[in-house]
This record gives structure tokens, sequence and C-alpha cells, in this order.
């Protein structure tokens, strides 16, 4: 296990709150539940004005950075990016 992530944290989710981050998850085509839930958690944070980054990024781990400009949200509904 990546020594940044020595700690398991288990939690339970009522079914609505667990398809708000399968949602969310594959909307961002990112490859796990965990790293959904961390991107939540780190967003979440810097909205109430926390750094949680502690100098590592999602793109560290391949969840983020997926080109040149790294990782931009895209509106489905019409195919732009966010």
């Amino acid at each position: 296990m990546n020594d940044l992530r020595a700690e398991r944290l288990q939690v339970m989710l009522t079914p609505e709150e667990l398809a708000a981050v399968d949602d969310f998850r594959f909307k961002h085509r990112m490859p796990t539940r965990a790293a959904a839930v961390r991107e939540l958690l780190k967003f979440g944070l810097a909205a109430i004005g926390v750094d949680a980054t502690a100098g590592v990024k999602s793109s560290s781990f391949g969840v983020f950075g997926r080109g040149p400009d790294g990782h931009t949200q895209e509106d489905p509904e019409n195919g732009t990016g966010g």
C-alpha cells in the first residue's frame, strides 16, 4: 500500500449517497469509488477553506490529469468542457 494512504476509513452510506458518489465517479471517469470519495472530500474541505492536498495531487495517483491540460469536466448535455 502507498505510504501516503496508510489509513483505512470505513464509511456507511445510504443508497442515495452511494448513487451520488457513483454518479460523480462515472461522470468524471474515475477508476474507483475510493478515488471519487477522496476527490469529493478534497472538494468539500476546500469549500470551507481547508487545504487538504499536503503537496500531493490526485494526478500523482492517475485519478486526474488525463491530457496536456489536465482533467477537464465535460458537460454531457452538449459535450463541452467546463
